[in-house]
Formats: C-alpha cells, sequence, structure tokens
C-alpha cells in the first residue's frame, strides 16, 4: 500500500485505525459466550495438527452447525427457535473471529433502527449504502494492514450480513409497494420475498445471526428463513402437514460428504499444483509467473492454471455444501410443497452446483450456478433496479468482494464474455445447434470455450494484485480478451439466420 497511497495520506488513516482500535478492551469484554477451556484446546490442537488456530476455529466452526442444526429442529416453533439461532451465530462468530464479531451486531442494530424508523421508500437506499460504506471500510482496513495476506477477521461474516439485511431493505421496499397496489415491474418479480412489516428484533437478530449461514452464507431471504423457523414452511395454518414431509436425512449426508470430499481435495490438490508461492504466497513471485514455470510450452502452463484453479475452487465447495447440510437438518434448505402437495425440493440453502458449474456452457449458467445465493442478490436487487445493468451488476459485485485490482479486472471482463455469448447465440446456435441438449455437439464446444476463457479471466480474481494479473494474462497473450474482441466483431457482420417455421 505504500506505493499507492501519498506518504501524507500514512497519518490520517492511521490515527483513524488507532482511534477505532482504542474500543478494542470495550470489544473484548463483549465476547462472553466461549468458554476460556474451548480456547485452549483449539490452541493445542493447532500445535499439534500443525495448522494455524484461524484455520482450525473456522473448521470447526462450520461442523458445530450440525449438532446445532439438530438442535434447532427438536425446538419447538416460534421465538425460542430466533434466540437459539441469533446465540449461537454469536458465539459462533466470537469463537472465529473473537472481539471482531462487534462489527456484525453493530451493523444489525443501526439497520434494524433504520427499518423502524425510516420510510420503506428511503430506507431501501439509505440501508444498502451504509451496508457497503462498512464492509468497504473492512476491505480497506484489511488491504492496509495485510495487502495481499490472508487473516480470518470480520469481512467475511460482514459480506454475508451486507446481502442479507441489503435484500432485506428491498423485500420492506416492496412489501410496502404491492400491499398498497402500486405498479412496480421489479417488485412483482421479488414478491415471493416482499415483507409487508418490519420483523421483531429477535426474529430479525435470528435471521441476521443465524448460526448456520453466519460464517459461510448462504445469505439466503427473510422468508425462507422465518418460514422455516414458524412452521408455515410445512404446515398450513391448521396445522396440518401441506404434503407428505420428507426426511431431512439424506440431503444432510449428502451436502457433508461432498463438503468432505471437496476439503480433502483441496488440502491434496492445492498442495501439488499451487497457484501462489506455498513458502510466502503474500511476497513472493507466483508459481504460474517463475521464470522456470514461464519456460515451460504454453499448453503446459495453461492446463497447469486450470487444474490449480480447479483445486482452488474446492474450497468454496467445502464451506458451502458444508453449510448447506447444516441448513437441511432443520428444514431451512427445504423449498417447502407445491399446490398439489408435492416436494418442490432441497435448493433453499444451496450455492453451488458443482457439476453444472464446472461443465457450464455459458457465462449465464457459470453465474447462476456458482455462489447462487449472491447471484440472487445481484440478480434480483441490482441488476432488476438498475435496468438490467451489466456493469452496474458485476461492478457492485467486485466492489462487494473488496477492492484488490484482480477483483475489477475479473468482473468488468466477464460482460466482454457475456456480449460474446449473446451474438453468438443469436447468430451462430440457429446454425449449429441441432438439439437442446448440453452434451450435443454444439453444447460441447460451448462448453470448452467458456471453460478455456473463463479459466484465463478468473486467475486476476485469485491473484489479487494488478501486476500479478497482468503479468499472468501476458503470458498468456491476452488471447482471452483478444479472441473475444475479433469474435464478437467476427460474428456480428455475419447474417442473423431466418427462424424455422413450424
Amino acid at each position: 500500500m505504500d506505493r499507492v497511497l501519498p506518504e501524507a495520506a500514512h497519518a490520517p488513516i492511521n490515527a483513524a485505525i488507532d482511534f477505532v482500535y482504542s474500543y478494542g478492551p470495550a470489544a473484548e469484554k463483549t465476547v462472553v459466550l466461549v468458554p476460556a477451556f474451548v480456547s485452549n484446546y483449539v490452541e493445542s490442537l493447532a500445535e499439534a495438527t500443525g495448522f494455524d488456530s484461524e484455520t482450525i476455529n473456522y473448521t470447526l466452526g462450520l461442523f458445530a452447525c450440525y449438532p446445532l442444526g439438530i438442535i434447532m429442529n427438536m425446538l419447538p416453533y416460534g421465538k425460542i427457535k430466533h434466540v437459539f439461532s441469533f446465540l449461537l451465530g454469536a458465539f459462533l462468530l466470537q469463537f472465529t473471529i473473537g472481539k471482531q464479531w462487534i462489527h456484525q451486531m453493530i451493523t444489525s442494530l443501526i439497520c434494524y433502527a433504520m427499518f423502524v424508523i425510516l420510510p420503506p421508500k428511503l430506507s431501501k437506499t439509505v440501508v444498502p449504502i451504509f451496508l457497503m460504506t462498512y464492509v468497504t471500510l473492512g476491505h480497506l482496513h484489511r488491504m492496509y494492514i495485510n495487502y495481499l495476506g490472508y487473516d480470518l477477521d470480520f469481512t467475511g461474516p460482514q459480506m454475508v450480513i451486507t446481502i442479507k439485511v441489503y435484500a432485506m431493505a428491498y423485500n420492506l421496499y416492496d412489501g410496502h409497494l404491492l400491499s398498497h397496489g402500486k405498479e412496480d415491474r421489479a417488485a412483482k418479480k421479488c414478491a415471493p420475498w416482499a415483507i409487508d412489516k418490519v420483523p421483531g428484533i429477535i426474529e430479525y437478530l435470528g435471521y441476521t445471526f443465524s448460526f448456520a449461514t453466519i460464517l459461510a452464507g448462504p445469505a439466503y431471504e427473510y422468508k425462507t428463513y422465518a418460514n422455516a423457523c414458524d412452521g408455515s414452511l410445512l404446515y398450513d395454518s391448521n396445522g396440518k402437514p401441506k404434503g407428505k414431509i420428507p426426511s431431512q436425512i439424506w440431503p444432510t449426508l449428502r451436502a457433508l460428504l461432498v463438503s468432505i470430499v471437496t476439503m480433502g481435495l483441496f488440502v491434496v490438490g492445492t498442495g501439488k499444483f499451487p497457484l501462489l508461492d506455498p513458502s510466502d504466497p503474500q511476497n513472493a513471485t507466483p508459481v504460474v509467473l517463475t521464470e522456470e514455470f514461464l519456460a515451460r510450452p504454453w499448453i503446459r502452463r495453461y492446463l497447469y492454471q486450470w487444474v490449480a484453479l480447479f483445486f482452488i475452487r474446492q474450497k468454496y465447495y467445502f464451506a458451502w455444501k458444508n453449510a448447506e447440510g447444516a441448513n437441511n437438518i432443520w428444514y431451512a434448505g427445504f423449498e417447502g410443497f407445491d399446490d398439489e402437495g408435492k416436494v418442490k425440493g432441497w435448493d433453499a440453502a444451496s450455492n453451488v452446483r458443482i457439476v453444472e458449474f464446472e461443465t457450464a456452457p455459458n457465462v449465464k449458467t457459470l453465474s447462476a450456478m456458482w455462489n447462487m445465493k449472491t447471484a440472487n442478490w445481484l440478480s434480483r436487487y441490482v441488476y432488476f433496479r438498475t435496468g438490467g445493468s451489466l456493469v452496474a451488476t458485476y461492478g457492485l459485485s467486485a466492489f462487494w468482494h473488496g477492492f484488490y485490482p484482480g477483483y475489477y479486472m475479473f468482473f468488468l471482463s466477464v460482460p466482454i464474455l457475456t456480449f460474446c455469448e449473446r451474438i453468438g447465440r443469436k447468430k451462430l446456435t440457429p446454425l449449429f445447434a441441432t438439439s437442446g441438449s448440453k452434451w450435443s455437439p454444439w453444447g460441447i464446444v460451448t462448453m470448452l470455450s467458456t471453460s478455456f476463457v473463463v479459466e484465463y479471466m478468473v486467475a486476476a480474481f485469485q491473484l489479487l494484485s494488478y501486476d500479478w494479473a497482468v503479468a499472468n494474462w501476458k503470458s498468456h497473450l491476452f488471447f482471452g480478451h483478444i479472441l473475444c474482441v475479433v469474435f464478437y466483431f467476427g460474428v456480428s457482420n455475419l447474417p442473423t439466420p431466418k427462424k424455422k417455421e413450424v
């Protein structure tokens, strides 16, 4: 950061950080839910395994959601579930990030006060601005004190709460519009998640701090959480089941088993195919940019990078699938019944569809299958509300992730590929698509071409640094961007096939 910021900027920034840090002792006193013997045990476990205590805390916190989910499922419907959800969510935060949990508490309470005081038309603007400002300051602080480094801090859970409460601001606004019969296209599209009044403080905190989502998401809608807690997901107003209630055992075990497998793949795979230098990922030249690596033939370098990125993705699969199972235990992941009493499915807490993502034939499918609840948030409360602006949607996504240049280089490159797909779908698909199957010859071509270009672009997201990202793209001769530009202008000049007559 010294190279980026002028010398004069450091003094006021350091003064502001010191001011915030001065409240550290007071925040420390709020960490009352974690017994001392638990912290001592984790320290001993970290020493015995060779892993740092942050990693142990986070991993244990994720797996602890399973026994907590069993208890949650056994509790009677109503406020007791909300109280349990809040207190155990607060416990997990204190267990994993210590006194920094206070950021989530402060954020939640301030936003709740805004919901109570401000009219929905105003709060749907003010609350998102406040949330994005808060998470922005968190990201900037993290970059300033530890550029390119990784420490488990409050920014991860803060990103989850940002999505939840940001969405709730629009849920309340949509509910207000719909209840007053006002015409609004976006509100109608999002009507299933609209809320007609501000939830009680216990229900609200139970949602924002929900133990099953606070560490790794998924940040699903408030109604999804509330319906699971009040019983309306499974029973009608007379207390009768809406359909044959399915067992949650297999949906839970399936997600848990997948999470364990992907955790193993991540540990083993990233050890054999590291993208960054394992000895010093923060400062040393990344493996894919070393002179020895760059001396290899291009195809070998690209395939290595493809495999390395594949194994990096496994850590996300682990966290999301683990959280999915923890939600399924108490039916928060259950989608409910249709009008005929048939089971809809178990995707309410699903945040990724691994096979569909890895074999996506286009960026639209790719985005929809990855970090699905974040994609829902961006679609419902950014894309719909900005007239379908891809730049606003991908830009805010990068903004939410943080401020490393690599994020913006990736997210602002993706629209280029999206434009290519749109023109290809219009000009080429009618000529070559023999069926609607993804596994048709044309489907396989689109699948491979999407993966080929996206894996080139997404390296910037993982490398973070501008210099490293540009050097990586340069080592591949910027082929992803060049191919997109050539494809777009080349295909644009082709005649549009006539629609086949039925």
